[in-house]
């Protein structure tokens, strides 16, 4: 079992940045690999980015490519999404997700085993 707590959300105008962080708690956080997705409202809670357990293997949506950066540390077992010139597209509660004994980035929801309970950005126009 792993518990996955996001945090790091909050208002901001646009341009602003901020950086999410997920903290891993319960098996060997190394063994995972993470990703982050996001819902707005009235949609479908939809990939955003992803990384191998190693860090070798990233991979983003469209949407962010260019503007959000994932990272982890497995010492700290915490993974990040640093967000650049945010929009209030981006707007959306965002999760974090553990998928187990994957070194590759995934986009696939199916693959996550583990899922926080969210973090809210809202980017203000």
């Amino acid at each position: 079992q792993v518990q996955l707590v996001e945090s790091g959300g909050g208002l901001v105008q646009a341009g602003a940045s901020l950086r999410l962080s997920c903290a891993a708690s319960g098996r060997t956080f190394s063994n995972y690999a993470m990703g982050w997705f996001r819902q707005a409202p009235g949609k479908e809670r939809g990939f955003v980015a992803s990384i191998g357990w190693s860090s070798s293997s990233t991979y983003y949506s469209d949407s962010v490519k260019g503007r959000f950066t994932i990272s982890r540390d497995n010492a700290k077992m915490t993974a990040y999404l640093e967000m650049n010139s945010l929009q209030p597209d981006d707007t959306a509660v965002y999760y974090c997700a553990a998928a187990r004994g994957r070194d590759t980035a995934t986009y696939r929801r199916s693959d996550y085993d583990y899922w926080g309970q969210g973090t809210q950005v809202t980017v203000s126009s």
